[in-house]
């Protein structure tokens, strides 16, 4: 992984569970790791476990879901060997409704 996530981003991310009675179109987007046409957009998390649970892309929008990922097999996915994910040092964190990326794919957003 090129860039990792700070200890900032891990502080600020709500455990895993924290925000389960919030709409998904109002969960806060914490954190954005992407590789090639593939987007993981984390709203909750644990430091500790390295389990996410966020939106994923993996470059087909009719498949991209909400679901679990592991920061752990993130970090060390390599595609021939030299593409690795990234961690977007530059995000702002903001609502599920206000990511475009996610409200132009998910089906379970309603507009």
């Amino acid at each position: 992984m090129w860039a990792k996530p700070t200890k900032a981003f891990w502080d600020k991310l709500p455990k895993l569970y924290d925000t389960e009675k919030i709409p998904l179109e109002d969960k806060i987007v914490h954190g954005h790791f992407f590789m090639a046409s593939c987007d993981w957009y984390i709203v909750e998390g644990d430091r500790e476990t390295g389990e996410m649970f966020g939106w994923c892309c993996l470059g087909d929008p009719e498949m991209a879901e909400w679901g679990y990922v592991s920061f752990n097999e993130l970090k060390d996915l390599k595609v021939r060997g030299f593409l690795e994910v990234d961690f977007d040092r530059h995000w702002t964190k903001r609502k599920v409704k206000d990511v475009k990326e996610i409200t132009d794919r998910c089906r379970f957003l309603t507009p």
